[in-house]
């Protein structure tokens, strides 16, 4: 089953122009104002040709950077397969780009992850691993709570004897600004199931992944 995508208010729309949606939400319009109160902010002059239209290409920006808070990740993995012949070892996924955006400065974190879990009968389509990586990358995430969130999609929704998930990112909140630190990377790991109860199978997860001529 494909993700749940609450529409968000269409440009120009009756909606643009009132005060939310009952929520507490923020319409349209004031959220371009925002937009133009940090450019004040920051010296800059949001009459001149450059910036008339930015407000309103931010807020797009935004719909489409953290359309992750419309969509719900766990329905992603309802649609599972069968026609296994008895395969009875675990599912790789690695190398899943992504990128997020760090909840502390707004700024993006981007890397890779890499998903293992050890089926029960059915299997889920691969592409949809992918897709929940891209469902949760696209909110205010922290790399940890991140990780955490795909592993608990997959425990959940799937229930399968194990999963294990690593995800490695650089950070521009470190990199850009603060410590300024280039090509600093950050990783994270978790473990469930058969993958933290056998040490073998942990350490041939991290091989697959991590492993020479990698």
């Amino acid at each position: 089953m494909d993700a749940v995508i609450k529409p968000l208010r269409a440009a120009g729309s009756d909606a643009d122009n009132t005060s939310g949606d009952g929520s507490g939400r923020p319409s349209r319009s004031e959220a371009e104002a925002a937009v133009k109160v940090l450019l004040k902010y920051i010296g800059e002059n949001t009459n001149r040709e450059g910036l008339i239209d930015t407000p309103r290409r931010v807020v797009e920006a935004y719909d489409e950077l953290f359309r992750g808070y419309h969509q719900n990740g766990e329905e992603l993995l309802e649609r599972t397969f069968g026609e296994t012949a008895g395969y009875d070892d675990f599912v790789l996924v690695r190398d899943i780009g992504f990128t997020s955006h760090c909840e502390h400065h707004v700024m993006p974190f981007y890397g890779n992850a890499h998903i293992a879990y050890a089926p029960v009968d059915r299997v889920v389509g691969l592409s949809k691993l992918a897709r929940l990586v891209d469902v949760f990358a696209s909110r205010l995430q922290t790399q940890e709570h991140l990780t955490a969130q795909v592993v608990n999609a997959i425990e959940k929704t799937l229930k399968p004897r194990g999963v294990a998930v690593l995800i490695e990112a650089e950070h521009t909140c470190m990199s850009v600004r603060g410590v300024g630190k280039q090509d600093a990377s950050t990783l994270t790991t978790r473990f469930t199931g058969l993958f933290r109860d056998d040490a073998q199978l942990q350490a041939r997860f991290l091989t697959m992944v991590r492993g020479p001529g990698r």
